[in-house]
């Protein structure tokens, strides 16, 4: 068994046991993935004292055994749903379970499945809070995440002219992030120029690049399944003042939240004093999301850098920090990076430019 599976799965026990249950119910396919190594899209997985149970079906039966050979392989057909529940339903059990990663249908299936002597804990997020703090090896490839995304970024804002397609720079973020090894994007790459760059999740469309407008680019790598995220804001032509000051109240910002990162900080305070900088420059009511989200196997898992977020952060955290402008009619700024949170402090995975680019 991998070490760090075993680990993995130590921890969970220990978790679920706080939670006053004998077996973890695991649905979602990266925690399925982070607790067995099991890659397929079609798994549940179920922990318990002694045993690690993963279903799934025909279509999956090699790769389970070649990937899982620490689980029990039960092959189901139909309803991976109705095979947990039959299973579980020969004995008396406390299982814990995260409500949000089961469908109604499913939810209901497994239920009826079960009966009545197995009696459910709803433990939304026990596995993803296990997931918060990564191992030095998960690090060292987000780190490499990071990288790739980061040469990928410098490459593509070097073709960025007045006439191209928003789509065409898209797909070259996509093909040059996996000719350098990504097995795919973190996410949809973003390219939102002129007044779309005010959507702060705009998708790419055929519109073209202007003369003297913004342009966002948000874009990640995934390597070995970990996920990087990195945005840069350019502009195109000579910026005027306004634009300058914007850019530079979000740099203030975002500069402000990374040197807030530390073990103990409550995630709340890293958004407010992200707000704080926009706030002094008056730009506060333009800043319209959290400042940030934790990284790993998703692109967004825990923890959350929001308003009131009382979670402390622990050193192998990894987050983004990502504070942006959004003006209607005008456009947007928003400068991100990738911080893990250390010991004594944080450090940056993501090592590219931070200042105004003119093109």
């Amino acid at each position: 068994m991998r070490a760090d599976i075993q680990d993995r799965l130590q921890r969970a026990r220990e978790a679920t046991a706080r939670a006053g249950a004998d077996g973890l119910l695991v649905a979602g396919a990266a925690d399925v993935f982070y607790l067995s190594a099991f890659t397929g899209d079609a798994g549940l997985l179920l922990i318990e004292p002694s045993k690690v149970t993963l279903f799934t079906d025909g279509r999956f039966a090699t790769q389970a055994k070649a990937e899982t050979p620490q689980s029990k392989l039960k092959l189901i057909r139909g309803s991976l749903s109705v095979g947990v529940g039959q299973h579980l339903s020969a004995g008396r059990h406390k299982v814990a379970y995260s409500p949000s990663q089961l469908n109604l249908a499913s939810w209901q299936a497994l239920r009826r499945a079960a009966g009545p002597r197995v009696r459910w804990r709803a433990a939304e997020g026990l596995v993803a809070g296990l997931r918060a703090r990564k191992t030095p090896a998960e690090v060292d490839t987000i780190r490499e995440a990071g990288r790739i995304a980061c040469e990928v970024m410098e490459e593509v804002i070097g073709m960025i002219r007045p006439g191209l397609a928003e789509l065409d720079l898209a797909a070259e973020i996509g093909y040059r992030l996996r000719r350098k090894g990504a097995s795919g994007e973190s996410f949809e790459a973003i390219v939102a120029a002129g007044p779309r760059s005010a959507l702060p999740h705009a998708r790419p469309t055929s519109r073209r690049i202007g003369k003297n407008e913004l342009v966002v680019l948000d874009l990640g790598a995934i390597l070995r399944r970990y996920c990087s995220d990195i945005t840069r804001t350019v502009f195109v032509g000579r910026a005027p003042t306004r634009l300058r000051r914007w850019y530079q109240a979000v740099q203030e910002a975002q500069a402000a939240a990374r040197e807030c990162v530390g073990p103990g900080v409550a995630a709340g305070d890293v958004d407010a004093a992200a707000r704080r900088a926009l706030d002094k420059h008056r730009l506060g009511r333009y800043f319209v999301h959290s400042t940030g989200h934790g990284l790993g196997l998703e692109v967004h898992e825990e923890p959350r850098l929001a308003r009131g977020q009382e979670r402390r952060l622990e050193s192998g955290m990894v987050v983004t920090i990502e504070p942006g402008v959004y003006v209607e009619g005008t456009g947007g700024i928003r400068i991100e990076d990738d911080v893990l949170v250390t010991a004594n402090g944080s450090e940056l995975l993501t090592r590219l430019g931070r200042d105004l680019l003119e093109l």
